[in-house]
């Protein structure tokens, strides 16, 4: 009676918002600047946190313009960090609405909602002899983790960056090649050129020795994919995928998110996820790649097409879609 109309537990999180029983959050305790355009976030998880395995990644909420949107970002620190807490290092992408808000805008103290770990990016429990890291960009990020959580007895790391001043963790990586705990080669893509997966036998002679983890732009996991499977070594690479591969574009048509009365006109290679953000309407999300099943929503008229397949799923009672990788077929009702 004393609380009505809010709930004692409401008044608990505006006390004690990281306490064990609310609804997981993380506060923000420092932004560390990495390059240019990505940084270092430190967040304290409340004390539901259950935390992680080296690789794997995080969902956070983060309310940006009044809007809570949902991202996934890698791990980066080590699973046995002494002060309890955890970080994520994040790019700043052209458009990327959280992405800019966390490299630009995100104070300490800020309130994060978080979910609990997830991800199979990661190392085996019998450590591998021999290591194979091959990154790009901001696909370092999950391999980051890793390193800080584990010594390996034999570690190569093949980077591609713009430039020097673009790679990220930069000083760490070249005091770990000090000590002689890894052996680096960055690939300057603006004056070395892209790297040819061809002639990885050239900067790493023993390729095809070696337990492979590979993260980055689509174009150098498929390529990945592809060489290690002409040698028939396809079981020797991992890769972790921030965004799924499109393989087929629809033709697109009017979107309605019923719940909120929301209609918009969508092209056929935009996932329904980003057309139903770009519109303002709330919409659960977590890897933004297929695999989390975060973003399941139903549909209830018309038609979608899977971006990964080209699959086309047609509305029918208890049909559920995966908004991160599936674009509207013609006109389609989204319960939302």
């Amino acid at each position: 009676m004393v609380t009505t109309p809010l709930l004692p537990s409401d008044y608990l999180d505006l006390v004690s918002p990281l306490r064990a029983g609310a609804d997981l959050r993380g506060r923000i305790e420092a932004v560390h600047p990495e390059t240019g355009d990505s940084a270092t976030v430190v967040i304290r998880p409340g004390r539901g946190w259950r935390g992680h395995t080296a690789g794997q990644y995080l969902r956070i909420g983060v309310d940006v313009d009044g809007r809570r949107l949902w991202r996934a970002y890698s791990i980066t620190s080590p699973t046995d960090r002494r002060d309890g807490r955890v970080t994520i290092t994040v790019k700043a992408v052209p458009d990327g609405k959280v992405s800019n808000h966390l490299v630009r805008c995100a104070r300490p103290g800020t309130l994060v909602h978080l979910d609990q770990p997830t991800g199979d990016f990661v190392l085996p429990r019998a450590k591998p002899a021999k290591v194979l890291y091959l990154t790009a960009g901001s696909g370092i990020t999950p391999v980051m983790g890793m390193l800080r959580d584990a010594e390996l007895a034999d570690v190569v790391m093949v980077h591609c960056a713009p430039q020097p001043q673009d790679v990220i963790f930069r000083g760490e990586l070249h005091a770990l090649v000090a000590e002689k705990k890894l052996r680096l080669t960055e690939v300057h893509t603006e004056t070395d050129g892209r790297l040819d997966i061809a002639r990885l036998g050239e900067l790493v002679p023993d390729w095809a020795e070696r337990e492979t983890w590979a993260c980055g732009p689509a174009g150098l996991l498929d390529a990945a994919e592809e060489h290690w499977a002409e040698h028939a070594l396809q079981e020797r690479l991992h890769t972790e995928r921030f965004r799924p591969r499109i393989v087929v574009a629809g033709d697109g048509g009017e979107v309605r998110f019923s719940a909120t009365g929301t209609t918009v006109d969508a092209d056929g290679a935009t996932p329904l996820l980003d057309v139903g953000e770009e519109a303002g309407v709330l919409m659960p999300s977590g890897c933004r790649m297929g695999i989390c099943f975060g973003c399941v929503t139903p549909l209830k008229a018309g038609a979608v097409r899977d971006l990964r397949t080209g699959e086309i799923t047609e509305a029918e009672p208890g049909v559920l879609i995966q908004t991160c990788v599936s674009a509207a077929a013609g006109p389609c009702d989204i319960e939302r």
